[in-house]
């Protein structure tokens, strides 16, 4: 007899717990929280359009040292996150004996450009002291002499520009 009233309240117990459960109130919004953590990499990009049109330049006439053509306009835009870039410029091949190409890059606000520079395979500076920002239209002139030992040729060169630390 001893079981049999163990088992029936055993079963009692059991049938009041699904009771309450069923009977419980509804549990309210559940929270929890999660660390993240992030940093803001540094992101500098530019774009550079094409230039509108081929730079014929003519060597200089047996009477002149030197001749020029001002034509070649583009124009680029940049955007940086950074403190302290510039934007360097370099030639992919070396220009013919007697041949230069000189560009003027345009500074974005706060910054400053060197004017016109000869360029070479070395790179060097065209625009300094970027400093976070967002610009475009920024135009670009590039200007091509030769010198009367230059002769003719025809050849194609590519501008490579790279933005850096302002070091």
């Amino acid at each position: 007899m001893d079981i049999t009233l163990r088992s029936s309240v055993g079963t009692v117990l059991k049938c009041a717990g699904m009771v309450m459960l069923l009977a419980a109130p509804v549990v309210g919004a559940q929270t929890a929280t999660q660390t993240v953590r992030f940093s803001v990499v540094s992101a500098s990009r530019a774009s550079f359009g094409s230039v509108s049109q081929a730079l014929p330049t003519r060597a200089a006439p047996t009477d002149a040292a030197r001749s020029s053509a001002s034509v070649g306009q583009s124009t680029y835009g940049i955007a940086t996150n950074e403190t302290n870039q510039k934007i360097v410029a370099s030639l992919s091949a070396p220009l013919p004996k007697g041949v230069s190409l000189a560009v003027n890059v345009s500074a974005p606000a706060g910054a400053k450009s060197a004017g016109s520079t000869t360029l070479s395979t070395r790179p060097t500076d065209v625009v300094t002291g970027i400093t976070a920002v967002s610009a475009s239209a920024l135009p670009i002139a590039y200007a091509m002499s030769a010198h009367k030992s230059a002769g003719t040729a025809a050849n194609t060169v590519i501008v490579t520009y790279t933005i850096t630390a302002g070091i």
